[in-house]
């Protein structure tokens, strides 16, 4: 006989973007680790802070030459080809967070790594693309006024510049979880620019506030607080990942998912429950 473990949400209910089903009313095993209020807050630091090393490091090459190119016109188009490392390092922060979001038994480093390796071919051959536009657009804001390029034609620009950025946040976290054509990415990506104007919003203001971070207090500071801001780019995209999980994906994918949660269901009012003991005195 098991002390009191009781389920607090149904199967069906669940996606692969929730956090697990909580098995309440049972007692943690002695040593289990996060448990009480300093557990969980240290490691969720522990977890941020090694998930932020990964992005610097994996995103290294790119801060590197990018620190050495000089603004000038022959070097904007080498800025995108410098950018490259960093949308597989996104896609794989976004992979690690999900994973710690969902409580599955990988460290950080496991957990990134793979999914840098799973999904850098499909988040690339997105990622280049943007990469491209957005170079052209830079290149003709900065140098338009050489060919006389007038006010509003750079603030549609602009406007263009950041759709296309937020158009790329949606594409990656698309990219990373789920197994579409590329083609197919691109046009979730933009159909969910305006069919969740709040998640756009947010990929937006992410990108405001590291921008005024890096330029107001120091170039450094994107790197330093990297983890976090994947972490809040997960939580800003997770109503677009759950949308497309609920309408884009067949039937046989939620299935499996649903058995896959119910073993888990399983395993956890086992492991997370103590058969009552004896008084011996």
């Amino acid at each position: 006989m098991s002390v009191g473990v009781g389920i607090v949400a149904k199967v069906s209910d669940i996606t692969p973007f929730d956090p697990p089903i909580k098995v309440v009313g049972g007692m943690p095993l002695p040593g289990d680790i996060g448990h009480g209020i300093l557990g969980k807050i240290s490691l969720a630091i522990y977890w941020y802070l090694v998930l932020t090393l990964l992005i610097v490091v994996s995103s290294l090459p790119a801060i590197l030459l990018l620190l050495l190119l000089q603004p000038v016109p022959q070097n904007f188009f080498l800025i995108p080809l410098a950018m490259i490392p960093i949308g597989p390092a996104i896609s794989a922060g976004l992979y690690a967070v999900r994973a710690r979001y969902r409580h599955e038994d990988r460290g950080p480093w496991r957990s990134f790594v793979r999914g840098y390796r799973m999904n850098f071919v499909a988040v690339i051959k997105l990622w280049i693309p943007f990469l491209v536009v957005l170079g052209i657009i830079a290149f003709t804001l900065t140098f338009g006024g050489f060919i006389g390029l007038n006010t509003p034609y750079r603030i549609g620009l602009s406007i263009l510049a950041a759709l296309l950025a937020a158009w790329a946040g949606h594409a990656i976290a698309i990219a990373t979880f789920f197994n579409f054509r590329s083609v197919d990415v691109a046009r979730l990506a933009t159909y969910y620019l305006f069919r969740k104007f709040s998640a756009t919003f947010g990929v937006l203001a992410l990108l405001v506030i590291m921008g005024a971070a890096g330029w107001y207090i120091s170039g450094a500071i994107p790197g330093v607080i990297s983890g976090l801001v994947i972490w809040f780019l997960f939580r800003n995209e997770r109503p677009v990942l759950i949308d497309v999980y609920q309408r884009f994906t067949d039937s046989e994918s939620q299935d499996a998912f649903a058995n896959t949660e119910s073993a888990a269901v399983s395993v956890a009012e086992e492991t997370h429950s103590i058969s009552p003991g004896k008084v011996l005195r």
